[in-house]
């Protein structure tokens, strides 16, 4: 056991939080390192004070089993959505107006699922990491406890951080294992209906209503419909394409997915191992085909949304929605989740003399191939993941391309960056992928923030040839908000990054060039003029400019009456959570849910649980005053 007074990062400013550290390697010989049973026997002494304090409903006492700065964040336990609280003042302050209502109680050690063990949270940092089970009046749920002990109270434990989420509603348990249905009636039955008739009038909902209308069938769309169906919440989702998947399926033609397949599963249904780590946007495509039909989920292919209104009285949509067949469908459900895709309608920047211009002006989201431009000039705007890729398509494709970088990018390899920002949790070696999500969603944004400091230098260090090459060529790097890299970018803005497959060697061997820190001022017939006075031929030029925010989208589709109720969507609010997404949208009945493939996994069931919560009456809903 090493003691450490002064961290290399204090949680605020011109405060340095003392406490010591339970260590796996141990280099003092007046230590010794913690075996199971002393795990075990610390773990026991925390639950032991803190189910004191929570039975005896004293807030103060369920702070003071946390450090004076320790962490405590909840999803859905203590209140209907998600807390992040520093420090044993908020903490106290936010369980003495919750503690009651929520009935949080009955802690346990969960060893059978996750054996406790000492962990590194950072270089050096060791502390002790637990499962344990939870109840409260409504449900069941998992927690994390990190533990450290106090220098001030060395008799007892403390609480780095503490993660409560919960799982499940009492009676409404996800219909998985011995809660699966029968697949069949035995017996005699009259008139009796196929499987395959029986699925078809239940996606067409004839004598029915959908409780859910999802807009949208990527990812989000088809996650959230998963987790409603075995919670037993009817849904259905509106799609404009002709087949699921297409949302990937019509993307640039060589586009792969960043992040390796283990931190892509959907849920249910995991991807086989014999998976590629990198999945192919067509493969993946096919792959949501396939899922969408064996957990049959209800979908109307080629439809759209065309009018919709909510009634405050009686809390039901009325939705006006145009089939494949020119049809019209009126449905009545009580609520709405827009997936559309996290990051909103395309931004398209306008230029003076685009009008003029002979060549192609396309955003990245409409770019399919490099493949017709062979021998001609290409020019990307935008130094992010798509860019690059559209950037290294072009290349390949045998145009002369030109990347424009306006500011600055974060770049690491996929190779060394996610292998070590996923290593142990989200690759061949880690635990479950349910165990893994608990774990890394259970670390607050602001811890991030500190741990991900060295993690960023240690990838750079990995990284430096790359870097280097970089440098050399113009390209402007920068390592994140403070040093954090990419994770913080992705939660404030939703991108700034580059997960580098091989666009990087391009850049530093000269073979896809860079235009820095200039914008475009106007187009010509056949170039391109910046504002430091510098001009560039160019055929075709790609919009890699992102998109606008999500609320955005909805008000196209909604209308400003439903958009001007909503809250900004992504971003990170005051306590490092994420802003509206899969949370109380300011609309009743409304909801905003996407994101990359581990969100939406990990996230649709928590906003599945709050439909539920308010079918159930458990959770009340927002009502037209509550906007007020």
């Amino acid at each position: 056991m090493a003691t450490v007074t002064a961290p290399r990062v204090t949680f605020a400013p011109g405060k340095v939080e003392p406490f010591t550290f339970y260590d796996v390697d141990v280099k003092s010989t007046a230590a010794k390192p913690l075996t199971s049973d002393e795990v075990q026997t610390i773990i026991n002494t925390w639950l032991t004070s803190f189910n004191w304090a929570l039975k005896h409903g004293s807030a103060t006492d369920v702070a003071n089993v946390f450090l004076e700065r320790g962490f405590w964040r909840d999803m859905l336990s203590l209140s209907w959505d998600f807390h992040t609280l520093e420090g044993r003042e908020n903490i106290a302050s936010f369980v003495g107006q919750h503690l009651s209502d929520s009935g949080l109680s009955n802690f346990e050690l969960d060893s059978n699922r996750y054996v406790p063990r000492i962990v590194s949270m950072d270089e050096g940092y060791e502390m002790i990491q637990a499962f344990l089970t939870f109840e409260t009046k409504v449900g069941k749920g998992t927690a994390v406890v990190r533990l450290v002990k106090d220098i001030h109270d060395e008799r007892k434990p403390k609480a780095f951080n503490l993660y409560t989420c919960l799982d499940s509603l009492n009676g409404s348990e996800e219909r998985l294992g011995s809660r699966r249905g029968q697949g069949v009636e035995h017996g005699q039955h009259e008139g009796r209906k196929s499987w395959k008739e029986k699925r078809a009038l239940e996606q067409e909902f004839v004598d029915d209503e959908p409780t859910v209308v999802i807009v949208g069938g990527g990812q989000a769309g088809l996650t959230i419909a998963a987790r409603l169906k075995m919670l037993g919440i009817k849904s259905l989702i509106i799609e404009r394409n002709e087949r699921v998947g297409d949302n990937w399926r019509k993307r640039y033609k060589f586009l792969v997915l960043h992040d390796p397949v283990y931190y892509d599963h959907l849920p249910y249904m995991k991807f086989p191992d014999f998976w590629p780590v990198f999945t192919p946007k067509d493969k993946l495509a096919e792959f949501f085909e396939f899922y969408a039909s064996s957990l049959e989920l209800n979908i109307w292919l080629e439809s759209s949304l065309d009018a919709s209104s909510y009634n405050d009285d009686t809390g039901e949509w009325t939705l006006n929605v145009t089939r494949k067949d020119g049809s019209m469908r009126v449905l009545h459900p009580r609520h709405v989740v827009q997936c559309t895709g996290h990051s909103g309608e395309p931004n398209i920047p306008h230029f003076e003399g685009e009008n003029i211009f002979k060549g192609q002006i396309v955003h990245s989201s409409k770019h399919t191939t490099g493949a017709n431009f062979a021998g001609m000039k290409a020019v990307v705007v935008g130094c992010c993941n798509s860019g690059h890729d559209i950037a290294q398509d072009f290349y390949e494709q045998g145009a002369d391309v030109t990347m424009l970088q306006r500011s600055s990018t974060y770049v690491m390899s996929s190779e060394n960056g996610l292998g070590e920002a996923f290593k142990g949790l989200y690759d061949e070696t880690g635990p479950s992928v349910d165990l893994a999500d608990h774990i890394f969603f259970s670390t607050p944004t602001k811890v991030y923030g500190i741990t991900h400091q060295s993690l960023t230098k240690r990838i750079a260090e990995l990284d430096s040839d790359i870097l280097d090459g970089l440098t050399k060529a113009g390209f402007k790097l920068d390592y994140g908000y403070n040093g954090t890299g990419f994770l913080l970018k992705y939660y404030r803005r939703g991108g700034g990054y580059y997960l580098d497959v091989g666009c990087s060697k391009l850049i530093g061997d000269g073979k896809v060039k860079i235009k820095q820190g200039t914008n475009i001022k106007r187009f010509t017939e056949d170039s391109i003029e910046f504002e430091d006075g510098s001009s560039l031929k160019a055929d075709i030029v790609v919009l890699a400019t992102g998109y606008k925010n999500m609320r955005e989208t909805g008000r196209k589709i909604f209308g400003d009456k439903v958009a001007d109720r909503c809250r900004d969507v992504w971003g990170l609010d005051d306590e490092g959570e994420l802003r509206t997404m899969w949370r109380d949208s300011g609309h009743p009945g409304f909801w905003f849910h996407g994101g990359n493939l581990s969100h939406c996994r990990f996230y649709s069931k928590l906003l599945a649980l709050q439909i539920l919560a308010e079918e159930k009456g458990l959770k009340p809903r927002r009502n037209a005053e509550d906007n007020q």
